[in-house]
């Protein structure tokens, strides 16, 4: 099995930046993809960036030239760099992995950080 564990989150006014950050742990054989999702209240979940284990990068429409994710193999991890924040942006955020364990492959989920921008 394997746990991702987000940190990062808070409250920023608008045009600031967060940097999220995520981890994975456990019986861990190899990652593919690590991305971030979002969902505000009201809305479905949207994807906001995934990032191959080659390390190409797709991002949605929205957070283009404004966020940057990255990763480190080496320590299982994902970030997102979120610069000129808006309050559009406010939403819960969720990383996920693709991950191989001894149990099989599948994607796992973080808790969830909340992002607050205020204008």
């Amino acid at each position: 099995q394997a746990q991702l564990v987000e940190s990062g989150g808070g409250s920023v006014q608008a045009g600031g930046s967060l940097r999220l950050s995520c981890a994975a742990s456990g019986s861990i054989f190899s990652i593919n993809n690590m991305g971030w999702y979002r969902q505000a209240p009201g809305k479905e979940r949207e994807l906001v960036a995934v990032i191959t284990s080659g390390g190409n990068v797709n991002y949605a429409d929205s957070v283009k030239g404004r966020f940057t994710i990255s990763r480190d193999n080496a320590k299982n991890a994902v970030y997102l760099q979120m610069n000129s924040l808006k309050p559009e942006d406010t939403a819960v955020y969720y990383c996920y992995a693709y991950i191989t364990t001894s149990l099989g492959r599948k994607n796992y989920w973080g808790q969830g950080t909340q992002v607050t921008v205020s204008s």
